[in-house]
């Protein structure tokens, strides 16, 4: 299907127009509103199409889907069956190249140590992106996707669709507008137990391109893995649990949950970051890290403290406040926001103000962020607009910066002093070295 002139144009002029917008650290959510946005359909190309992937291309469906790339044929034929216009590929770097003239825009959904050469590849290109979270696999990775993004002024969005939930939008204003007070604490924890897995050789299965899934990563045989005692495979899902593909649990949450806190006190770098947890694996990941993020004042705000605990750990302050039962709170995972007049607490779903005691009275503020149109299609109406996305990656880069500083402290074992403007570790030449990895032949940021 060759794009015409005028579509072309269109949705060129769009894009610039709205270039600032889409390039700030972020902005309150505000759905795009052009009146020629129903006019055109995008042209969008898939990189993976199973589990993830499969539920962000549904997402963007509305649209026109003309290519879709997976190492495995077992998710590549379903989704081509489903999307009978796109024409299929093994090698995202093929698609791109060959479909260069007819897509507009990528959805990046594969496993994260694929996620920045992917998107890295798409933006050069000059095509809007959307890519799953942690946007990158590396701090380096995610400063470079941010940089590029901001240097194309295309449309980005960064796949963490709780954001798009009132749930968030409420908590949010219930800082900014000062209902607990100044804010100086947070605590953010997860359950999930990414313990200590074991990689052991296998037969490869029919369908799986191992070397392409593989990507930058050090080349090495076919392998699967024992994950508490229990036999899984690596690909599709748990590389997770490995340092060459993953960051277990801060990598794989991290973004979600830290996600409320950056956006409701606008954080951004943190100056120090400080992790502890079990004796450090250097193939598998690891559960039960705590990490101790120190950010600075930003105008009238002050200085905050913000805590990761994943694994089974939480915050010893939680067990001080009570539900309306007198009870106290254990709520398996969510935020802590701790202010001089009281304290919210939050999940995906739901919030308390705290103390959650009749006798005690918050003033809400009227809603005052509007409603989400959804994740996908926000990023789809502000290519089509030049309106911005919430997740755009200036916001989202800085977010997963400072996730995976988190994993950088913890497998260095230093203290870091962060100087985010020069992308350096001041004091540790060893963790410095860990803000990027050597790519394999053939591979490409």
């Amino acid at each position: 299907m060759a794009i015409n002139l005028n579509r072309r144009n269109f949705l060129t002029q769009s894009t610039l127009a709205g270039a600032t917008a889409a390039s700030v650290w972020h902005l309150n959510p505000a759905p795009a509103t052009a009146s020629n946005s129903s006019l055109e359909k995008i042209n969008i190309a898939a990189i993976g199409t199973g589990n993830r992937a499969g539920s962000n291309i549904a997402g963007c469906e509305s649209q026109n889907i003309v290519a879709i790339a997976d190492v495995d044929t077992n998710f590549l034929e379903p989704a081509g069956a489903k999307y009978k216009g796109a024409r299929r590929y093994r090698d995202y770097r093929v698609m791109l190249e060959t479909e260069a003239d007819r897509i507009d825009a990528v959805i990046v959904a594969t496993p994260d140590h694929t996620h920045a050469p992917a998107a890295a590849m798409a933006l050069r290109m000059g095509k809007h992106t959307y890519c799953e979270k942690p946007l990158a696999h590396t701090v380096y990775e995610s400063r470079v996707l941010a940089n590029l993004a901001a240097e194309k002024n295309l449309v980005t969005q960064m796949g963490t669709q709780i954001h798009a939930g009132d749930n968030y939008r409420r908590v949010v204003e219930l800082v900014e507008s000062g209902t607990i007070g100044p804010v100086r604490e947070v605590h953010v924890w997860m359950g999930v137990d990414y313990s200590t897995g074991r990689l052991m050789k296998r037969e490869k299965p029919t369908g799986l391109d191992w070397d392409l899934w593989l990507g930058p990563t050090p080349k090495r045989d076919y392998v699967e893995a024992t994950i508490n005692g229990k036999h899984q495979t690596v690909a599709p899902f748990h590389w997770r649990w490995f340092w060459d593909y993953g960051n277990g649990g801060l990598g794989d949450f991290g973004c979600h949950f830290m996600d409320l806190a950056h956006w409701a006190l606008d954080l951004k770098h943190p100056i120090s970051v400080a992790a502890t947890g079990p004796k450090l694996d250097q193939e598998a990941t690891s559960s039960g890290i705590v990490v101790k993020y120190q950010y600075p004042a930003r105008g009238n705000k002050p200085p905050v403290n913000l805590t990761w605990y994943d694994g089974a750990r939480k915050p010893d302050i939680l067990g001080t406040y009570k539900d309306k039962d007198g009870k106290p709170l254990d709520w398996r995972g969510g935020q802590l926001f701790i202010g001089e007049h009281g304290a919210i607490i939050s999940n995906y779903g739901s919030h308390m103000l705290l103390p959650d005691d009749p006798s005690v009275e918050f003033q809400r503020p009227d809603p005052y962020l509007p409603g989400s149109i959804g994740h996908h299609n926000e990023w789809i109406e502000a290519i089509k607009s030049g309106g911005p996305t919430t997740c755009n990656f200036s916001y989202s880069g800085a977010l997963t910066e400072a996730v995976l500083l988190g994993v950088v402290s913890y497998r260095s074992g230093e203290i870091l002093e962060w100087d985010a403007k020069n992308l350096k570790i001041s004091n540790s030449t060893k963790a410095q070295a860990m803000i990027h990895k050597e790519y394999r032949k053939g591979w490409t940021l």
